[in-house]
Order: C-alpha cells, then sequence, then structure tokens
C-alpha cells in the first residue's frame, strides 16, 4: 500500500479524469480563500450530493460570558459564530466551487466590539478600538474558485471574490484548526491573518504535488464599522504565498504583501509578512469519527510606512484531544503594541491561555455540544503597569455549537 503521504500527493495532482472530482474535492479542503490547514485535519463539514453537485456546509458558535481585570478591562455577554456553504461541479478538465460564508456577530457583538485586553486595530464609532475586538461582517465570504490541470502534475487555481481572503498570512482563527476551541481572537490578529476579509479579491495559484505559489490582487482598506454590508474599492494592495505539504500531518506557508491604507484613522501604508507552521494528527474519536491533535506556529510583522516601524507578533497555539469528547487548548502570544496609548509607545505585551472543552451527549440534533472556559494572564512592561495594573487578567466562559459532521470512517 502507498504511504500516506503518497495518496495525499497524488489526490493533489495526478492528471487524469478520475482526479478531476478530486480536484473539487480538495477545493472544498480550502478553509477561507485559498488557505488551508494541514490535509489530514478532518474539516468539520457534512457533504452531500444534489444531481451532479457536490455540497458543503459547516459552521460554528459560541456563546460565551467574558470577565476581565480592571481597570481597563470590562465584562460581556455576546456570541462569536460563523456558516460556510460550498458547491462545487465538473467544468470543462477542472472543477468550479461557488462559496458563501456569514457570520451573526453583527447582531450578536453589540457595541460594535466585545472585551478583550490589549486588543487593537480597526475603529468603533469613529474611535479607534483598544483593549476590545470588532465583530465580523454579516458576510465574511464569497467567491468562486476553478482548478483544472495545465501539464503532468501542475494544477492552476483561480480566484475571485468581491468578499475574500488574498494570498497573505495562515489561515484565519476562526477556521484554524489548532484554534476550533477557542471563541476569541489573538492579540497578533492584525499582524497574522487580518485580511480574511478583504474586497475585491483576485488570486492565481500553480501547485505542483507538496507546493502551491500564490499571487493576489485586492483593495487594502480594512472593512468598515458597517457590517453588515459589502465594501468595495479599487486593486491597490497585492501579496503572494508559498505553502507546502510535505506530509498529509504538515504544511508551512509564508507569504509577504503590501496594504494600502488598511487603517481609515492611521496614515500610510502597511508590508505585512507572516510565517507560519502546522501540525495535524488525527487521535481519538469524538462522536462524529477521528478527532485531531492540532498545533500553529504563527509569525507576523507589520512595517509602517508612515512611522517606520517593525512591529512583530509570534503566537504559538494547540488542541489537544482526550478522550475524544474533552479537548484541552492553549494559546501563547508576544505582541509588539503601539496603540495602547496615546503617545504611539511600542509596549510588548505577552499572553497567555490555557482552557478546557467538554463534548455533551446529544443535545440538539444535528450540532456538536461542548461548554468550556478558558483563562488568559497577561505580562506587561512596566511603562502599562499604571494602566492595566501588574497581574491583568480574563476569563471566557462559553457554550459552544458546531455543525455536526458526517462521519467518514475511522
Amino acid at each position: 500500500m502507498l504511504p500516506r503521504m503518497v495518496l495525499m500527493a497524488c489526490a493533489i495532482a495526478l492528471p487524469c479524469r478520475a482526479q478531476m472530482d478530486m480536484a473539487g474535492m480538495m477545493l472544498m479542503q480550502q478553509a477561507s480563500g485559498t488557505s488551508m490547514n494541514p490535509l489530514s485535519w478532518r474539516m468539520p463539514m457534512f457533504m452531500p450530493r444534489v444531481d451532479s453537485w457536490n455540497l458543503m456546509a459547516m459552521g460554528q458558535g459560541f456563546l460565551l460570558d467574558t470577565q476581565q481585570a480592571e481597570p481597563r478591562g470590562g465584562d460581556k455577554l455576546f456570541s462569536t459564530s460563523w456558516f460556510m456553504a460550498a458547491a462545487t461541479h465538473k467544468l470543462g478538465r477542472g472543477s468550479l466551487m461557488v462559496q458563501l460564508m456569514v457570520s451573526l456577530e453583527p447582531a450578536t457583538v453589540t457595541g460594535r466590539r466585545y472585551p478583550e485586553l490589549f486588543q487593537t486595530g480597526e475603529t468603533a464609532y469613529g474611535k479607534p478600538i483598544v483593549d476590545g475586538q470588532h465583530p465580523h461582517n454579516f458576510i465574511m465570504g464569497l467567491g468562486v474558485n476553478y482548478e483544472r490541470p495545465i501539464r503532468g502534475a501542475t494544477f492552476l487555481e483561480l480566484y475571485a471574490a468581491p468578499v475574500g481572503d488574498p494570498a497573505l498570512g495562515p489561515v484565519a482563527f476562526p477556521h484554524r484548526a489548532s484554534a476550533s476551541e477557542l471563541p476569541t481572537a489573538p492579540l497578533g490578529h492584525h499582524w497574522e491573518d487580518s485580511t480574511h476579509i478583504a474586497y475585491d479579491v483576485v488570486t492565481a495559484a500553480l501547485k505542483r504535488r507538496w507546493a502551491r505559489l500564490e499571487a493576489s490582487g485586492f483593495h487594502g482598506a480594512e472593512p468598515g464599522e458597517n457590517r453588515w454590508t459589502i465594501g468595495y474599492g479599487p486593486m491597490d494592495s497585492w501579496s503572494t504565498r508559498l505553502s507546502v505539504f510535505p506530509t498529509g500531518n504538515w504544511m508551512a506557508q509564508v507569504s509577504v504583501g503590501r496594504l494600502t491604507h488598511p487603517e481609515a484613522l492611521e496614515p500610510g501604508d502597511v508590508v505585512r509578512s507572516t510565517a507560519s507552521i502546522h501540525y495535524s494528527r488525527p487521535m481519538g474519536h469524538g462522536a462524529a469519527g477521528p478527532a485531531s491533535w492540532s498545533s500553529s506556529l504563527i509569525w507576523g510583522r507589520n512595517h509602517d510606512t508612515f512611522t517606520h516601524r517593525d512591529l512583530n507578533a509570534y503566537l504559538a497555539e494547540t488542541v489537544l484531544p482526550v478522550r475524544g469528547k474533552n479537548f484541552v487548548t492553549g494559546r501563547w502570544e508576544l505582541v509588539n503594541k503601539d496603540e495602547l496609548l496615546v503617545t504611539g509607545q511600542v509596549f510588548r505585551v505577552g499572553a497567555y491561555t490555557l482552557g478546557f472543552t467538554h463534548d455533551l451527549p446529544d443535545v440538539i440534533a444535528g450540532l456538536e455540544t461542548g461548554i468550556g472556559a478558558n483563562a488568559t494572564t497577561y505580562t506587561v512592561p512596566e511603562g502599562l503597569v499604571g494602566y492595566y495594573g501588574a497581574h491583568p487578567w480574563g476569563v471566557n466562559v462559553y457554550l459552544r455549537l458546531r455543525l455536526r459532521p458526517e462521519h467518514r470512517g475511522p
């Protein structure tokens, strides 16, 4: 029998008629835009077939209560969520996929933000958000992918989206395997994966066996405060990404892009560089089949063309299944922040999160229901102690609902 990694390479690249259907399946393994988790990760989706169309649906939501230390912390009851549907069909020698992703956060995150100590990025009511995270847009993604073999083991993929994810950074945190039991955004979100909701995106990619090279053009501004609308703008920004899949369990990417005036209240452009390594290994069994131990190491850097600053973010993240129905989670970050104080001074903040989720027996038909909690402690430099206290902390308690995937065997 061929090794698992060889089978996966064949699934990506073999230029034969039988693999045209597989090309459509590989399109459905893309998490957001053209980003991907390791191939061995079992995406929590179900895949019915209607006539000659292959359909896919997946989604999850968290209802959570957060409590954070004063003087700059807050408390709130809110919900984060996303739902994705896609359909693939043969088209010529290749496969076409239409994808839609939505979120109810504009309705379930009141005040245009939820509390998160040391988080920065974007605006609410015309002011920069500090110590809070903005909600996602109602339309998180709407795009079309087309993939076809062009010669031997080489495939061409084209992606176009009025709202989508250009080839920049790792898989965004809502869809990342290692963050599947973490309901809130990492502090380095705007260094690593914030372009997962961008406007007027076009991407071209070449794939050959275990490697993929992509290039994107897109509108660089962050989404506006009205999260119910679809924005637009000139294709004024670019990015490129190289991804490798040496085995089914491993993948890595490096990427760079230039974002034209991404923040509405800040002058200048941002040159973003990222690199990441991701690991996922099936182990244990949950209600819908194998669970996976998934981990990520991520680095992101923003170079501001106005201030000429280079600010870095580092992240390590993991979710470990224990006896199928329990999940231990961890997230560790070091991030350079220059928006915490009006002086614009740069501070390095550390955040250390540990959590646990337990899957309950069938509570709601068609949904995987879990309850969990996580706690975060922070390390802050001396210059921030007077504003945040010497030992800031935060706690989340949550109910997680996930669309139950179909069982696809051991």
